[in-house]
């Protein structure tokens, strides 16, 4: 079962029913899917990997997916999930454009490294940043994450493969990334994708901290392919199949 996780700021609850329809007006955002570097998706494509979601993912316990609520509003969404491209796993966020630069993107992958660590087991996650992303570059260097390589798509975009040791979701001087997990969940694997900004999401095995690509943008870590995918199950689709939001860039902030 995804646990209920908080950092200083950020709460990630485990999707309801009564959330769908700000999680599908997110996700029709043409900031957010500009950053993720993905078409709108039709909304009923969406509704369709809401509903999976809830239907699929946290029954089967295929990976962890939250709502990310600040204050009591939902301003975006995350995942830890496996990654296609490397044995391993991805961390995915996505911000909608009214809370990119406050360093919430920034905020939201250490909850979700120090998730990885604490709850998974795990030692390290992967990102992927698009390569003209210099924002989100910038912020996954100061994250700590490291260039592995650089993935070339059909269309001959570069997107980069960066690794980064779950310690570095450690609390920091101030305590603020510290997480609360109320339950543990099983989750298969995880991936990195945050939207905070302008910010390209993961590919289906780590697309994300890709955001944006002027000052304010930040993360788009991780996020398996796209929401496209929903139907092949890629991306946001991969969701009914499994594959997560899978966001194929998300946007971020660079917080």
């Amino acid at each position: 079962m995804t646990p209920e996780l908080r950092t200083e700021r950020l709460e990630f609850l485990p999707y309801r029913p009564e959330h769908e329809d700000v999680f599908v007006e997110l996700l029709r955002d043409e900031e957010v899917c500009r950053w993720m570097g993905q078409d709108l998706v039709p909304e009923p494509q969406i509704r369709e990997v809401f509903r999976a979601i809830l239907t699929d993912i946290y029954p089967q316990g295929r990976f962890d997916v939250w709502g990310l609520w600040l204050a009591g509003r939902y301003i975006g969404h995350a995942e830890v999930k496996p990654t296609g491209n490397v044995e391993g796993h991805e961390l995915v966020t996505a911000l909608a454009p009214g809370y990119w630069g406050q360093g919430l993107g920034g905020e939201a992958v250490r909850g979700l490294l120090r998730h990885a660590a604490e709850n998974l087991g795990l030692t390290e996650a992967y990102g992927m940043v698009g390569a003209e992303n210099t924002a989100s570059l910038a912020m996954c260097r100061r994250l700590g994450f490291r260039h592995l390589r650089d993935v070339v798509g059909d269309d001959g975009s570069v997107t980069k493969l960066l690794v980064i040791p779950t310690a570095a979701g450690g609390p920091d001087s101030t305590g603020r990334t510290a997480v609360a997990a109320t339950a543990r969940t099983p989750a298969p694997g995880i991936g990195i994708g945050t939207a905070d900004g302008p910010v390209p999401a993961v590919a289906r095995g780590t697309e994300g901290l890709t955001g944006v690509p002027g000052a304010t943008g930040s993360a788009g870590a991780v996020v398996a392919q796209g929401l496209a995918g929903a139907a092949t199950g890629e991306g946001l689709a991969g969701a009914a199949t499994g594959e997560g939001l899978a966001g194929a860039a998300s946007a971020g902030e660079a917080g």
